[in-house]
């Protein structure tokens, strides 16, 4: 049987907490800002959980995290 492999982009996407859960970067962060509210950008900082109905696929993707 040949070996699993982690799936390299979800590795440099996402990051598992020591909770168990998966963290995520907010996305519609990295141009087109002058448009947007300085609220919108201000919440749209740090880093976000994957949603529940997510977290088994990129799960998936990342067998040894």
């Amino acid at each position: 049987m040949p070996k699993m492999k982690t799936k390299r982009g979800a590795a440099k996407r996402f990051q598992i907490r020591g909770s168990g859960g998966i963290k995520r970067s907010q996305a519609f962060k990295r141009h087109i800002l002058t448009k947007k509210s300085s609220k919108t950008k201000r919440q749209l900082r740090g880093m976000a959980g994957v949603h529940a109905t997510d977290v088994a696929r990129v799960r998936a993707m990342m067998p040894f995290a």
